[in-house]
């Protein structure tokens, strides 16, 4: 009778045991609900240590000074100092030379070493002071913005949140079915997997200027209205997976891709994550 009892009770704990598993990796084992991989136009995962594209795009990046090779959220991440690291994207229909693009998303991991600079530190930009995207950090907060100034005189829209010093975020702009007319909530941040706000905004057209991930090479407009030219904007911290489809994600992705951040990358849990992320990938 005893030996019944200790038997159902192992048996009860082992069932708990794994439905609180599967409830955890849910949100990575689930199907994309916005996510379409036919849209995908670049994906820099850093993992051997260059700007390799590993969408098979071939918009693959060139460094510029010497980001270093480092540990991040999802395996290998790259490290820029501040001050002349960052990394050239060459012109492509999938991001700059196409369009007009109706959706879009661009999202990134990142790790500032001080947030409190009095510097603007790029994370992503493309296009220039007509057209463009961008996502930086200052101040304390990191924002996303876009415009238009030219078919449909879009001025612009900037989004931000506050965020810490030395600890992983993840940020992403989002352009949601866009048309060529200014319109209510096209333009939206998402900050650690949750929607921070949105904008009014529309379609991003063709801009020839050129792409870039951790300092502005060309010029970009920013949220005080400032519009800095080349060389500028160096971010001081991590970088990692970024990504830029043509399709706007959803809650449900922006759960699965801000999943690392639960938990800390160390130990066992980097290990699991970078064999869930190899499966997902597949």
């Amino acid at each position: 009778m005893i030996r019944t009892k200790t038997f159902h009770k192992s048996i009860i704990i082992y069932v708990r045991t794994f439905f609180c598993v599967l409830l955890l990796l849910l949100p990575v084992l689930r199907v994309d609900a916005a996510r379409d991989e036919a849209t995908v136009a670049g994906n820099w995962t850093f993992e051997d240590g260059s700007a390799i594209d590993t969408s098979k795009n071939g918009i693959n990046g060139k460094f510029v000074g010497n980001p270093k090779s480092v540990e991040g959220i999802v395996g290998k991440a790259l490290q820029f100092d501040g001050e002349s690291d960052g990394i050239d994207l060459p012109d492509t229909p999938l991001i700059n030379t196409g369009g007009p693009y109706t959706d879009r998303t661009v999202a990134a991991f990142f790790r500032c070493h001080d947030i409190s600079l009095n510097q603007k530190q790029m994370i992503f930009q493309e296009g220039g002071a007509t057209r463009g995207l961008c996502l930086y950090v200052y101040k304390g907060e990191v924002y996303v913005g876009g415009w238009n100034r030219a078919q449909y005189n879009w001025d612009g829209a900037w989004i931000s949140e506050s965020i810490k010093s030395n600890r992983w975020h993840h940020v992403a702009a989002v352009i949601r079915e866009a048309a060529g007319a200014v319109e209510n909530d096209k333009l939206e941040m998402w900050l650690d997997g949750k929607l921070v706000g949105k904008e009014a905004g529309g379609q991003l057209h063709a801009h020839t200027n050129n792409t870039s991930i951790g300092y502005v090479t060309q010029k970009t407009i920013y949220h005080d209205g400032v519009e800095d030219l080349s060389n500028v904007g160096w971010f001081d911290g991590i970088l990692d997976e970024v990504l830029v489809y043509n399709s706007a994600f959803d809650k449900e992705d922006f759960t699965k891709i801000a999943q690392p951040l639960s938990v800390e990358p160390a130990g066992k849990f980097t290990t699991t994550w970078g064999y869930l992320k190899d499966k997902w990938t597949k």
